[in-house]
Protein backbone atom coordinates (compact mmCIF):
# COMPACT_ATOMS: atom_id res chain seq x y z
CA UNK A 1 0.00 0.00 0.00
CA UNK A 2 1.34 3.21 -1.39
CA UNK A 3 0.84 6.33 1.29
CA UNK A 4 -1.07 8.95 0.19
CA UNK A 5 0.33 12.83 -0.06
CA UNK A 6 -1.61 15.49 0.58
CA UNK A 7 -0.64 18.90 0.08
CA UNK A 8 0.48 20.75 3.45
CA UNK A 9 -0.88 17.08 5.30
CA UNK A 10 0.65 13.94 6.61
CA UNK A 11 1.13 11.12 4.46
CA UNK A 12 -1.79 8.94 5.26
CA UNK A 13 -1.51 4.98 4.39
CA UNK A 14 -4.06 4.20 1.59
CA UNK A 15 -6.49 1.86 2.98
CA UNK A 16 -6.24 -2.28 2.00
CA UNK A 17 -7.84 -3.45 -0.76
CA UNK A 18 -10.49 -6.36 -0.96
CA UNK A 19 -7.61 -8.26 -2.99
CA UNK A 20 -4.75 -6.81 -0.48
CA UNK A 21 -6.76 -8.73 2.67
CA UNK A 22 -6.77 -11.96 -0.24
CA UNK A 23 -3.43 -11.54 -0.47
CA UNK A 24 -2.54 -11.49 2.86
CA UNK A 25 -5.38 -13.84 4.52
CA UNK A 26 -4.33 -17.28 5.99
CA UNK A 27 -4.57 -20.09 3.52
CA UNK A 28 -7.86 -21.55 4.87
CA UNK A 29 -9.50 -18.20 4.96
CA UNK A 30 -8.62 -17.39 1.38
CA UNK A 31 -9.00 -20.97 0.31
CA UNK A 32 -13.14 -20.57 2.03
CA UNK A 33 -13.49 -17.55 -0.11
CA UNK A 34 -12.35 -19.22 -3.46
CA UNK A 35 -14.65 -22.53 -2.28
CA UNK A 36 -17.75 -20.19 -2.85
CA UNK A 37 -17.08 -19.12 -6.23
CA UNK A 38 -15.73 -22.72 -7.53
CA UNK A 39 -16.20 -26.24 -5.49
CA UNK A 40 -12.69 -27.54 -6.62
CA UNK A 41 -10.24 -28.09 -4.18
CA UNK A 42 -7.49 -28.12 -6.17
CA UNK A 43 -8.69 -24.91 -7.94
CA UNK A 44 -8.81 -23.06 -4.78
CA UNK A 45 -5.57 -24.53 -3.36
CA UNK A 46 -3.53 -23.54 -6.41
CA UNK A 47 -4.69 -20.17 -6.77
CA UNK A 48 -4.07 -19.79 -2.56
CA UNK A 49 -0.39 -21.05 -3.31
CA UNK A 50 -0.11 -18.31 -5.86
CA UNK A 51 -0.71 -15.54 -4.15
CA UNK A 52 0.21 -12.38 -3.75
CA UNK A 53 -1.47 -11.21 -7.04
CA UNK A 54 -0.32 -7.45 -8.04
CA UNK A 55 -3.51 -7.11 -9.58
CA UNK A 56 -7.48 -8.33 -10.16
CA UNK A 57 -7.17 -9.19 -13.34
CA UNK A 58 -3.61 -11.37 -12.41
CA UNK A 59 -5.71 -12.95 -9.83
CA UNK A 60 -8.40 -13.80 -12.87
CA UNK A 61 -5.80 -15.34 -15.24
CA UNK A 62 -4.64 -17.41 -12.41
CA UNK A 63 -8.42 -18.50 -12.02
CA UNK A 64 -8.92 -19.13 -15.31
CA UNK A 65 -5.43 -21.23 -15.62
CA UNK A 66 -6.67 -23.27 -13.03
CA UNK A 67 -10.26 -23.83 -14.21
CA UNK A 68 -8.85 -25.30 -17.72
CA UNK A 69 -6.49 -27.44 -15.67
CA UNK A 70 -9.10 -29.26 -13.80
CA UNK A 71 -8.72 -32.81 -14.10
CA UNK A 72 -12.51 -34.75 -14.76
CA UNK A 73 -12.17 -35.78 -10.83
CA UNK A 74 -11.70 -31.70 -9.84
CA UNK A 75 -14.53 -31.58 -12.39
CA UNK A 76 -16.87 -33.42 -10.54
CA UNK A 77 -16.10 -32.42 -7.37
CA UNK A 78 -17.16 -28.91 -8.88
CA UNK A 79 -19.79 -30.02 -10.92
CA UNK A 80 -21.41 -31.80 -7.53
CA UNK A 81 -21.04 -28.70 -5.73
CA UNK A 82 -23.32 -26.57 -8.22
CA UNK A 83 -27.40 -26.59 -7.98
CA UNK A 84 -29.70 -25.49 -10.03
CA UNK A 85 -30.51 -22.46 -11.32
CA UNK A 86 -32.81 -19.79 -9.41
CA UNK A 87 -35.81 -17.95 -10.91
CA UNK A 88 -37.24 -14.70 -10.15
CA UNK A 89 -40.28 -15.51 -7.79
CA UNK A 90 -42.27 -13.52 -10.23
CA UNK A 91 -41.63 -16.37 -13.03
CA UNK A 92 -44.98 -18.35 -13.97
CA UNK A 93 -45.45 -21.69 -12.32
CA UNK A 94 -45.95 -23.47 -15.49
CA UNK A 95 -42.34 -22.01 -16.26
CA UNK A 96 -41.24 -23.66 -12.85
CA UNK A 97 -42.41 -26.85 -14.11
CA UNK A 98 -40.58 -26.48 -17.38
CA UNK A 99 -37.69 -25.76 -15.92
CA UNK A 100 -37.79 -28.75 -13.17
CA UNK A 101 -38.74 -31.18 -15.83
CA UNK A 102 -35.92 -29.69 -18.10
CA UNK A 103 -33.63 -30.05 -15.00
CA UNK A 104 -34.51 -33.42 -14.36
CA UNK A 105 -33.88 -34.69 -17.60
CA UNK A 106 -30.17 -33.15 -17.87
CA UNK A 107 -29.53 -34.63 -14.33
CA UNK A 108 -30.71 -38.35 -15.60
CA UNK A 109 -28.69 -37.85 -18.20
CA UNK A 110 -25.25 -36.71 -17.30
CA UNK A 111 -25.60 -37.19 -13.45
CA UNK A 112 -24.99 -33.16 -12.14
CA UNK A 113 -26.82 -30.20 -11.95
CA UNK A 114 -27.03 -28.12 -15.16
CA UNK A 115 -24.70 -25.47 -14.85
CA UNK A 116 -24.86 -22.09 -17.22
CA UNK A 117 -23.45 -18.53 -16.78
CA UNK A 118 -25.99 -15.99 -16.76
CA UNK A 119 -23.53 -13.12 -16.80
CA UNK A 120 -24.81 -9.84 -18.37
CA UNK A 121 -28.01 -11.35 -18.85
CA UNK A 122 -31.14 -9.23 -17.91
CA UNK A 123 -33.40 -10.90 -15.23
CA UNK A 124 -36.37 -11.61 -17.41
CA UNK A 125 -34.20 -13.33 -20.29
CA UNK A 126 -32.62 -15.31 -18.05
CA UNK A 127 -35.27 -18.24 -17.74
CA UNK A 128 -35.62 -18.57 -21.76
CA UNK A 129 -31.64 -18.79 -22.22
CA UNK A 130 -31.54 -21.74 -19.11
CA UNK A 131 -34.31 -23.63 -21.40
CA UNK A 132 -32.81 -23.18 -24.01
CA UNK A 133 -29.18 -23.98 -22.86
CA UNK A 134 -30.66 -26.99 -21.67
CA UNK A 135 -32.65 -27.93 -24.39
CA UNK A 136 -29.28 -27.45 -26.42
CA UNK A 137 -26.74 -29.11 -24.50
CA UNK A 138 -29.06 -32.58 -23.81
CA UNK A 139 -28.33 -33.27 -27.11
CA UNK A 140 -24.34 -33.41 -26.39
CA UNK A 141 -22.75 -36.72 -25.65
CA UNK A 142 -21.34 -37.12 -21.74
CA UNK A 143 -17.99 -36.44 -22.50
CA UNK A 144 -18.73 -33.52 -25.19
CA UNK A 145 -20.97 -31.85 -22.20
CA UNK A 146 -18.03 -32.45 -19.76
CA UNK A 147 -16.39 -29.82 -21.90
CA UNK A 148 -19.05 -27.26 -22.18
CA UNK A 149 -20.07 -27.44 -18.41
CA UNK A 150 -16.27 -27.28 -17.47
CA UNK A 151 -16.08 -24.07 -19.44
CA UNK A 152 -19.66 -23.04 -17.92
CA UNK A 153 -18.18 -23.33 -14.35
CA UNK A 154 -14.89 -21.25 -15.57
CA UNK A 155 -17.17 -18.69 -16.19
CA UNK A 156 -18.53 -18.66 -13.27
CA UNK A 157 -15.59 -18.90 -10.85
CA UNK A 158 -14.27 -15.74 -13.08
CA UNK A 159 -17.28 -13.82 -12.22
CA UNK A 160 -18.18 -15.24 -8.90
CA UNK A 161 -14.63 -14.15 -8.07
CA UNK A 162 -15.11 -10.69 -9.69
CA UNK A 163 -18.04 -10.57 -7.08
CA UNK A 164 -15.90 -11.23 -4.40
CA UNK A 165 -13.32 -8.85 -5.12
CA UNK A 166 -16.60 -6.02 -5.31
CA UNK A 167 -17.55 -7.67 -1.97
CA UNK A 168 -21.01 -8.52 -3.50
CA UNK A 169 -21.20 -12.28 -4.07
CA UNK A 170 -23.95 -12.16 -7.05
CA UNK A 171 -23.70 -15.81 -8.51
CA UNK A 172 -26.08 -17.71 -10.80
CA UNK A 173 -25.69 -20.93 -9.02
CA UNK A 174 -25.16 -21.46 -4.75
CA UNK A 175 -24.12 -24.40 -3.62
CA UNK A 176 -26.44 -23.06 -0.86
CA UNK A 177 -29.08 -23.49 -3.08
CA UNK A 178 -29.67 -19.83 -3.31
CA UNK A 179 -27.34 -17.39 -5.22
CA UNK A 180 -27.30 -14.35 -3.73
CA UNK A 181 -29.25 -11.39 -4.89
CA UNK A 182 -31.49 -14.07 -6.33
CA UNK A 183 -34.85 -14.68 -5.01
CA UNK A 184 -34.87 -19.08 -3.72
CA UNK A 185 -36.33 -21.43 -6.04
CA UNK A 186 -36.72 -24.93 -5.13
CA UNK A 187 -37.58 -27.49 -7.63
CA UNK A 188 -39.15 -30.27 -6.11
CA UNK A 189 -36.82 -33.77 -6.32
Amino acid sequence: MTPTHLPGRVAIPALPTVLDAFNIAPADEARALLLTCLRSLRWADRITAHRPYPDAPALLAASDEAAYDLTPGDLSEALAGETLTTLPDETYDIAHMALDAAHAAYEAKFGHAFVICLEGLKPDEALDHVLAGIRSRLTNDPEEERVVAAEELRRLAKGRLVDALRGAGNCATSHDGVAPGTQPHTPPH
